[in-house]
């Protein structure tokens, strides 16, 4: 098992979405260092489109964005917006949409575990770079040399997230064992001027679960993803990607917007 901690002195290993200047957290570097309370708390957000997911957010996320899967890892994520660095339920004054699930990829910023792998250990740190991180925060992260209440719902919260984050890699291989994915394309169609379908257009390609190799599995096997709770993520999943149409209803909403703006320029 691999050991968690707070330490000052490691080596630190890959790149993680949102984090700027992650800093293994410690009293030596940051005694003085809190969170203050921020208006606009996920504005950091605006310029992602594609957030990653795990496997308990399915229903919860399903609500409000496609459930995809991306990458070499077929790593579960959220889609948010249909272009790069454009996210639609965050608007250019950084407010979030009330009605948008949070995942918790993102809720643990500005803390997140980092990889030391000459002593096999997972080391708590903290982006820097975060706007609300500050000297003398109202939150502090540590209080006479130890790790603040603050600090250690953190820890709670990232210990949390990386038993999820296994659990999501063991439900993936399940389903990659079964042969389950496939690429799929979401489309938009537009209407011509005389209001004929027009061309399809391809806005996205991503993995999904094939719903004929679903089908095809044995009734032993779709009693198995039932009972241990796969299958009710599956479904999740499938539905959550009649999504991709209120996005593309979304994007079209904010150009419209955006337009008269531009016009008066």
């Amino acid at each position: 098992m691999t050991d968690t901690t707070i330490s000052p002195n490691a080596q630190l290993t890959g790149n993680v979405l949102f984090y700027r200047q992650p800093e293994p957290l410690s009293p030596e570097m940051h005694g003085n260092l809190g969170v203050n309370p921020a208006d606009k708390p996920w504005a950091f957000l605006s310029g992602t489109h594609v957030v990653p997911l795990t496997v308990t957010e399915f229903a919860a996320a399903a609500l409000n964005y496609p459930v995809i899967f991306v990458g070499d890892q077929k790593q579960p994520a959220v889609v948010m917006g249909l272009r790069q660095g454009d996210n639609l339920f965050v608007d250019a004054q950084g407010d979030l949409r009330p009605d948008a699930y949070i995942p918790a990829f993102a809720r643990r910023y500005p803390f997140v575990y980092a990889n030391d792998e000459a002593q096999n250990r997972l080391i708590l740190c903290v982006d820097r770079a975060a706007p609300f991180v500050a000297e003398g925060g109202a939150m502090p992260f540590f209080e006479n040399g130890q790790p603040s209440a603050y600090t250690q719902q953190a820890l709670e919260f990232c210990n949390s997230f990386e038993q999820e984050r296994a659990r999501t890699e063991g439900f993936v291989k399940l389903l990659t064992d079964l042969d389950l994915f496939e690429t799929k394309e979401a489309r938009f169609i537009p209407r011509n001027p005389d209001g004929t379908a027009g061309e399809p257009q391809r806005i996205a390609e991503y993995l999904a679960v094939s719903e004929d190799k679903l089908r095809a599995l044995s009734p032993e096997k779709l009693a198995e993803l039932r009972d241990n709770g796969a299958l009710g993520q599956i479904y999740a999943h499938l539905v959550s990607l009649l999504g991709w149409d209120r996005l593309i209803a979304m994007t079209f909403q904010r150009a419209a917007q955006q337009a008269p703006q531009a016009g008066n320029a």
